[in-house]
C-alpha cells in the first residue's frame, strides 16, 4: 500500500512463514487450544492457518477447535493471522465473532492467485485507517446486503508468495458500512472485479484474517465453508444492472475500435459508471453512446482470451478527438514484460483500460 498509514502487504509474511520450521507452540490442554508465538502455516482441525509477526510488541494468536481462532495484540509492529483454506475458491464464506481494534487493523477475507499474480482483500471491518486509502478506485459491488467500494492498487518490487521482488496488482472490496459476521459470497466479488477488467488466476490460499499494524486489540473469529458461490452481485460496470444509469444525455462519445480476431468486448465508462458495451469486429468501426455523467472517461477491454487484442484508434467527445496514443493511462498494454507496463498506445493486449481524461 502506498497511502499512509497503510498496513504493509502481508505477502512477505506468508512467504517467510512457509519457510520457517514449526516452532513456538504452547499447548493448553484445558481448552485444546494451540497458541503460536512464531510465524508459521499449517493445518489445524480441518482448516488451513497462517500466522506471521514481525516480532514487535506482543501478540497471542491461538488456534481453537474447528474454524475458530482468537487473538490479542498489544503495541505491535505488524502481525497477521487467520484460518481458512489452503486453496481458495468461489465459496460462500460464513464467519462470526468479535473484532476489537485500537488503532490500525483489518478484518478481511484475504487470498492470492497466480497467473496472474494477484493479492486480494474483501474487507468487512477496520480500525482507524480505511484501506487502501482511496487510490485506485474502480467502482462498487453490491453483495450480502451491503455495498463494497472496489479498488485496484499495484505493488512493485515487493514480497509475494512466489518471491521477494514481485510486481503485482492488489484487488480490494471494502464494505461501506463495517460489520463483524455474516456471509461473504466470494463469487459476487470475483465477478464484480472481472467487470472492471480485474481478473483472477489460479487460486492459492484463502483465509479470514485479522491484521494489526502499530496497534493493539483482540479478535475471536470462527470461519466455515458455506458451499460454492454463485453470482448475485451488481456492479456499476454491469450492463444488466446499470445499463440505464449512464446512458442518455448531452455528452456524445464515439469510440473507434476493432478487435484482432473478433468477439472482443469493450465497455465505455464515465467516472467508473457503465455507459455502453460493444462487441468488436476485425475492421475499424465507430461505436456511439451518449451520457449525462461527468468525470473520467475510460474504454475497458473485458474479455481477453488467447490471441484476442483490441485496438482503439481514438475517441471523440462532443466532436473533440482524443487519440489513444496520446494517453498515458493504459493498463491493458503488454509492455516491459507485463500487462499494464506502458502507455501511449492504441493497443490493449490484456484486460484493462485506456483513460481519456475528463468529460467537458
Amino acid at each position: 500500500m502506498t497511502a499512509s498509514p497503510a498496513i504493509p502487504t502481508p505477502a512477505a509474511k506468508i512467504f517467510v512463514a512457509a519457510l520457517i520450521a514449526l516452532a513456538g507452540f504452547c499447548f493448553s490442554t484445558a481448552n485444546a487450544q494451540q497458541c503460536l508465538n512464531s510465524s508459521q502455516t499449517g493445518n489445524n482441525n480441518g482448516y488451513w492457518y497462517s500466522f506471521w509477526t514481525d516480532g514487535g510488541g506482543s501478540v497471542n494468536f491461538c488456534l481453537q477447535g474447528g474454524g475458530r481462532y482468537t487473538s490479542q495484540w498489544s503495541n505491535v509492529g505488524n502481525w497477521v493471522g487467520g484460518k481458512g483454506w489452503q486453496t481458495g475458491a468461489r465459496r460462500n464464506v460464513n464467519y462470526s465473532g468479535s473484532f476489537n481494534p485500537s488503532g490500525n487493523a483489518y478484518l478481511a477475507l484475504y487470498g492470492w492467485t497466480t497467473n496472474p499474480l494477484v493479492e486480494y482483500y474483501i474487507v468487512d471491518n477496520w480500525g482507524t485507517y480505511r484501506p487502501p486509502g482511496g487510490q485506485g478506485y474502480m467502482g462498487t459491488v453490491f453483495s450480502d446486503g451491503g455495498t463494497y467500494d472496489v479498488y485496484r492498487t499495484q505493488r512493485v518490487n515487493a514480497p509475494c508468495i512466489t518471491g521477494n521482488s514481485c510486481t503485482f496488482y492488489q484487488y480490494w472490496s471494502v464494505r461501506q458500512q463495517k460489520r463483524t459476521g455474516g456471509t461473504i459470497t466470494t463469487g459476487n466479488h470475483f465477478d464484480g472485479w472481472a467487470a472492471y477488467g480485474m481478473n483472477l488466476g489460479t487460486h492459492n490460499y484463502q483465509i479470514m484474517a485479522t491484521e494489526g499494524y502499530q496497534s493493539s486489540g483482540s479478535s475471536d473469529i470462527t470461519v466455515s465453508d458455506g458451499g460454492s458461490s454463485s453470482s448475485s452481485s451488481s456492479s456499476s460496470s454491469s450492463s444488466s444492472s446499470s445499463s440505464s444509469s449512464g446512458g442518455g444525455g448531452n455528452k456524445t462519445i464515439v469510440v473507434r475500435a476493432r478487435g484482432t480476431v473478433g468477439g472482443e468486448s469493450i465497455t465505455l465508462r464515465v467516472n467508473n459508471n457503465y455507459v455502453a458495451t460493444w462487441t468488436l469486429g476485425t475492421s475499424m468501426q465507430n461505436y456511439t453512446a451518449s451520457t449525462s455523467l461527468s468525470g473520467g472517461i475510460t474504454v475497458n477491454y473485458t474479455n481477453d482470451n488467447g490471441n484476442h487484442d483490441v485496438q482503439v484508434d481514438y475517441i471523440q467527445v462532443n466532436g473533440q478527438t482524443r487519440q489513444s496514443e496520446q494517453q498515458s493511462y493504459n493498463t491493458g498494454l503488454y509492455a516491459n514484460g507485463r500487462c499494464g507496463g506502458g502507455g501511449y498506445s492504441e493497443w490493449m493486449h490484456c484486460n484493462g483500460a485506456i483513460g481519456y481524461g475528463n468529460t467537458p
